[in-house]
């Protein structure tokens, strides 16, 4: 994809949803912390049903820690390795105190320093609570821009790397959101909805699929 075919893929994106967000829900950078480090290897959607009622009851560090290993774990019980990912909020709520005043940090090195926290969920911060221009590349992400010709890498952190480079900067801050909604809801890994695709004329996947056909009678 050349820079004159991204300017247009993103164009076509953002023409379609302009303020694109994230769909997990929260009302601090402290609930995005803990939304997006619950949401590995889970769907937005399970997710965001736990946290509704653990944000209500515990929307702090403090408030988290209070609940205790067991506590927190039935309020998560649902979202996949929910036992390993409370072990990691409650250390990470611990640290957030220690170390930050309870309050989340907003450079990528103090971020990454939090237990459960990788790069992916310092990105996601970053740019959805300090708007910092940066690319999560998540499995959506990572399969749009190696399929597309957007960005091509053998690892999340090849494909960014060559994302940062590639997209322009005036799509940059939303880059991320509208690249997981496709990649969610439109170029699927089983069966990308091609023939719906707003971004198919500059789209650099040979395999296009059309609309299966509707069964007779």
């Amino acid at each position: 994809m050349n820079i004159q075919q991204i300017d247009t893929f993103f164009a076509t994106l953002r023409a379609a949803n302009p303020e694109p967000t994230t769909e997990l829900e929260y009302s601090s950078v402290f609930e995005l912390l803990a939304a997006v480090l619950l949401s590995a290897q889970a769907t937005d959607v399970g997710v965001t049903k736990a946290t509704r009622r653990l944000f209500a009851r515990a929307p702090t560090p403090h408030a988290m820690l209070a609940l205790g290993l067991d506590g927190l774990s039935e309020h998560i019980r649902t979202i996949g390795l929910y036992r390993t990912k409370a072990r990691h909020l409650l250390a990470t709520c611990r640290l957030l105190i220690e170390r930050h005043g309870g309050r989340v940090p907003r450079s990528r090195e103090a971020l990454e320093a939090l237990p459960g926290v990788g790069r992916k969920t310092a990105n996601v911060v970053l740019n959805a609570a300090f708007g910092e221009a940066t690319l999560a590349v998540d499995t959506h992400i990572f399969r749009v821009a190696n399929r597309t010709g957007l960005a091509s890498g053998k690892t999340p952190l090849a494909v960014e790397r060559q994302l940062m480079r590639r997209v322009p900067r005036v799509y940059l801050d939303d880059a991320h959101h509208w690249l997981i909604l496709h990649g969610r809801y439109v170029c699927r890994a089983r069966l990308p909805r091609c023939w719906e695709c707003a971004v198919a004329p500059v789209c650099g996947y040979r395999e296009k699929t059309a609309a299966p056909h509707a069964s007779a009678g």
